[in-house]
Protein backbone atom coordinates (compact mmCIF):
# COMPACT_ATOMS: atom_id res chain seq x y z
CA UNK A 1 0.00 0.00 0.00
CA UNK A 2 1.06 3.05 -1.33
CA UNK A 3 2.07 5.51 1.21
CA UNK A 4 2.90 8.44 -0.41
CA UNK A 5 1.12 12.29 -0.04
CA UNK A 6 -1.25 13.27 -2.67
CA UNK A 7 0.40 15.92 -5.15
CA UNK A 8 -3.26 17.02 -5.84
CA UNK A 9 -3.64 20.60 -5.65
CA UNK A 10 -6.62 21.54 -2.94
CA UNK A 11 -8.59 24.54 -3.99
CA UNK A 12 -8.64 27.15 -1.42
CA UNK A 13 -11.96 28.14 0.20
CA UNK A 14 -13.02 31.66 -1.03
CA UNK A 15 -15.55 33.59 1.66
CA UNK A 16 -18.14 35.21 -0.49
CA UNK A 17 -19.23 38.48 1.48
CA UNK A 18 -20.24 41.02 -1.03
CA UNK A 19 -22.06 40.27 -4.70
CA UNK A 20 -22.02 43.35 -7.03
CA UNK A 21 -24.53 43.18 -9.96
CA UNK A 22 -24.32 45.53 -12.53
CA UNK A 23 -27.83 46.41 -12.76
CA UNK A 24 -30.79 47.69 -10.60
CA UNK A 25 -33.85 46.04 -11.51
CA UNK A 26 -35.83 44.03 -9.25
CA UNK A 27 -35.89 40.66 -11.18
CA UNK A 28 -31.95 40.52 -11.24
CA UNK A 29 -31.55 41.55 -7.96
CA UNK A 30 -34.04 38.53 -6.64
CA UNK A 31 -31.85 36.06 -9.06
CA UNK A 32 -28.51 37.07 -7.46
CA UNK A 33 -30.29 36.85 -4.03
CA UNK A 34 -31.71 33.47 -4.55
CA UNK A 35 -28.57 31.95 -6.37
CA UNK A 36 -26.59 32.95 -3.73
CA UNK A 37 -29.09 31.52 -1.13
CA UNK A 38 -28.78 28.52 -3.08
CA UNK A 39 -25.06 27.77 -2.93
CA UNK A 40 -25.16 28.52 0.42
CA UNK A 41 -27.01 25.87 1.75
CA UNK A 42 -24.46 23.58 0.35
CA UNK A 43 -21.14 26.49 1.31
CA UNK A 44 -21.40 28.38 4.22
CA UNK A 45 -18.87 30.67 3.00
CA UNK A 46 -21.71 32.27 1.37
CA UNK A 47 -24.02 32.21 4.21
CA UNK A 48 -23.17 35.92 5.11
CA UNK A 49 -23.02 37.45 1.53
CA UNK A 50 -24.74 40.50 0.57
CA UNK A 51 -26.03 42.29 -3.04
CA UNK A 52 -25.11 45.50 -3.92
CA UNK A 53 -26.67 46.58 -7.27
CA UNK A 54 -25.65 49.23 -9.40
CA UNK A 55 -27.14 50.89 -12.27
CA UNK A 56 -24.82 50.63 -15.48
CA UNK A 57 -24.32 51.90 -19.28
CA UNK A 58 -22.45 49.56 -21.77
CA UNK A 59 -22.47 49.25 -25.33
CA UNK A 60 -23.95 46.52 -25.52
CA UNK A 61 -27.46 46.88 -27.84
CA UNK A 62 -30.95 47.46 -25.72
CA UNK A 63 -32.23 44.43 -27.22
CA UNK A 64 -29.75 41.45 -27.73
CA UNK A 65 -30.20 38.94 -30.90
CA UNK A 66 -27.57 36.54 -30.15
CA UNK A 67 -25.72 34.59 -27.96
CA UNK A 68 -22.51 36.57 -28.81
CA UNK A 69 -24.32 39.63 -27.72
CA UNK A 70 -26.03 38.85 -24.78
CA UNK A 71 -22.37 36.71 -23.63
CA UNK A 72 -20.78 40.46 -24.33
CA UNK A 73 -23.34 42.31 -22.52
CA UNK A 74 -23.05 40.74 -19.43
CA UNK A 75 -19.27 40.58 -19.29
CA UNK A 76 -19.79 44.53 -19.94
CA UNK A 77 -22.26 44.52 -16.81
CA UNK A 78 -19.84 43.06 -14.84
CA UNK A 79 -16.87 44.87 -15.39
CA UNK A 80 -18.62 48.15 -15.51
CA UNK A 81 -20.22 47.98 -11.77
CA UNK A 82 -16.39 46.84 -10.88
CA UNK A 83 -15.28 50.67 -12.29
CA UNK A 84 -18.12 52.07 -10.20
CA UNK A 85 -17.48 50.26 -7.25
CA UNK A 86 -13.76 50.75 -7.75
CA UNK A 87 -14.52 54.74 -8.12
CA UNK A 88 -16.98 54.96 -4.35
CA UNK A 89 -13.75 53.17 -2.69
CA UNK A 90 -15.85 49.36 -2.69
CA UNK A 91 -15.08 46.14 -3.88
CA UNK A 92 -16.40 42.95 -4.16
CA UNK A 93 -15.61 39.08 -4.06
CA UNK A 94 -17.62 38.62 -7.19
CA UNK A 95 -18.82 40.73 -9.85
CA UNK A 96 -22.10 39.78 -12.10
CA UNK A 97 -23.25 40.88 -15.10
CA UNK A 98 -26.95 39.53 -16.24
CA UNK A 99 -28.25 40.04 -19.75
CA UNK A 100 -31.05 38.63 -21.42
CA UNK A 101 -32.58 38.61 -25.03
CA UNK A 102 -33.03 36.20 -28.16
CA UNK A 103 -31.21 33.86 -29.95
CA UNK A 104 -31.95 32.25 -33.30
CA UNK A 105 -30.92 29.40 -35.10
CA UNK A 106 -31.71 27.21 -38.66
CA UNK A 107 -32.76 23.99 -38.02
CA UNK A 108 -33.43 22.05 -41.59
CA UNK A 109 -34.12 25.55 -43.01
CA UNK A 110 -36.62 26.78 -40.53
CA UNK A 111 -35.87 29.66 -38.09
CA UNK A 112 -36.14 28.92 -34.25
CA UNK A 113 -35.72 32.06 -31.83
CA UNK A 114 -35.51 31.39 -28.20
CA UNK A 115 -35.71 34.19 -25.18
CA UNK A 116 -32.65 33.06 -22.56
CA UNK A 117 -30.04 35.00 -20.55
CA UNK A 118 -26.02 34.71 -19.86
CA UNK A 119 -24.87 35.32 -16.51
CA UNK A 120 -21.14 36.40 -16.20
CA UNK A 121 -18.99 36.40 -12.99
CA UNK A 122 -15.44 37.53 -12.20
CA UNK A 123 -13.15 37.99 -9.58
CA UNK A 124 -9.36 38.56 -10.16
CA UNK A 125 -8.15 35.96 -13.39
CA UNK A 126 -11.29 33.72 -12.63
CA UNK A 127 -14.33 34.55 -15.08
CA UNK A 128 -17.20 32.27 -15.87
CA UNK A 129 -20.43 32.10 -18.11
CA UNK A 130 -23.60 30.48 -17.52
CA UNK A 131 -26.38 30.50 -19.61
CA UNK A 132 -30.20 30.43 -18.74
CA UNK A 133 -32.81 27.85 -20.05
CA UNK A 134 -34.41 29.10 -23.52
CA UNK A 135 -38.15 29.30 -24.06
CA UNK A 136 -39.48 29.74 -28.10
CA UNK A 137 -40.61 32.83 -28.82
CA UNK A 138 -44.01 33.32 -30.54
CA UNK A 139 -43.74 34.18 -34.67
CA UNK A 140 -45.41 37.56 -33.81
CA UNK A 141 -43.27 38.73 -30.77
CA UNK A 142 -40.09 38.03 -33.19
CA UNK A 143 -41.26 39.87 -35.87
CA UNK A 144 -42.42 43.05 -33.90
CA UNK A 145 -38.42 42.71 -32.11
CA UNK A 146 -36.02 41.95 -34.93
CA UNK A 147 -38.07 43.21 -38.17
CA UNK A 148 -39.69 46.19 -36.10
CA UNK A 149 -36.19 46.76 -34.24
CA UNK A 150 -38.44 47.17 -30.52
CA UNK A 151 -37.33 46.27 -27.42
CA UNK A 152 -38.55 43.16 -26.29
CA UNK A 153 -39.59 45.18 -23.08
CA UNK A 154 -41.39 47.47 -24.55
CA UNK A 155 -43.27 44.55 -26.75
CA UNK A 156 -43.76 42.35 -24.25
CA UNK A 157 -45.71 45.19 -21.96
CA UNK A 158 -48.11 45.99 -25.39
CA UNK A 159 -48.79 42.27 -25.12
CA UNK A 160 -49.60 41.61 -21.58
CA UNK A 161 -51.30 44.86 -21.53
CA UNK A 162 -49.10 46.19 -18.36
CA UNK A 163 -46.30 47.88 -17.43
CA UNK A 164 -43.15 47.60 -16.61
CA UNK A 165 -43.15 43.49 -17.23
CA UNK A 166 -39.24 42.92 -17.37
CA UNK A 167 -38.87 44.12 -13.47
CA UNK A 168 -41.81 41.40 -12.52
CA UNK A 169 -42.33 38.23 -14.09
CA UNK A 170 -41.08 39.22 -17.65
CA UNK A 171 -41.16 37.86 -20.67
CA UNK A 172 -40.25 34.57 -19.03
CA UNK A 173 -43.25 34.96 -17.20
CA UNK A 174 -45.70 36.09 -19.99
CA UNK A 175 -44.70 33.52 -22.42
CA UNK A 176 -44.71 30.39 -19.41
CA UNK A 177 -48.17 31.90 -18.20
CA UNK A 178 -45.58 32.58 -14.42
CA UNK A 179 -44.20 28.61 -14.29
CA UNK A 180 -41.02 30.77 -14.70
CA UNK A 181 -39.94 33.88 -14.34
CA UNK A 182 -37.28 36.33 -15.44
CA UNK A 183 -35.44 35.85 -12.26
CA UNK A 184 -36.04 32.05 -12.05
CA UNK A 185 -34.25 31.94 -15.89
CA UNK A 186 -31.56 34.07 -14.75
CA UNK A 187 -31.53 32.39 -10.97
CA UNK A 188 -30.74 29.37 -13.49
CA UNK A 189 -27.55 31.04 -15.37
CA UNK A 190 -26.20 32.38 -11.97
CA UNK A 191 -25.90 28.96 -10.83
CA UNK A 192 -24.04 27.45 -13.52
CA UNK A 193 -21.92 30.59 -13.46
CA UNK A 194 -21.39 30.34 -10.07
CA UNK A 195 -19.88 26.92 -10.28
CA UNK A 196 -15.87 27.29 -10.51
CA UNK A 197 -15.98 29.50 -7.29
CA UNK A 198 -18.43 27.33 -5.45
CA UNK A 199 -16.82 24.04 -7.24
CA UNK A 200 -13.23 25.02 -7.09
CA UNK A 201 -11.38 21.83 -7.22
CA UNK A 202 -12.85 20.71 -10.19
CA UNK A 203 -12.24 24.12 -12.25
CA UNK A 204 -8.64 25.12 -10.71
CA UNK A 205 -5.94 23.71 -13.01
CA UNK A 206 -2.68 23.49 -12.08
CA UNK A 207 -1.04 26.39 -13.03
CA UNK A 208 -3.95 29.44 -12.11
CA UNK A 209 -4.01 31.06 -8.81
CA UNK A 210 -7.73 31.63 -7.57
Amino acid sequence: MSTGRSTAKVAPRMRIERVALGSDRAAKIMAVRASVARVAEIDSAWAEACVVARSVRTGAPAMPLNDWELMNGARQRAFAVREILLEQNLAADLYVGLEGGFHSISIDGEWHTFLRGWAFVTVGRRESFGMSPSISVPDLIVKDVIGGKRELGIVIDEVAGARDVRSKQGAWGILSRDLLTRAMSFEAALIAAFAPFYNPQLYLSDEEPF
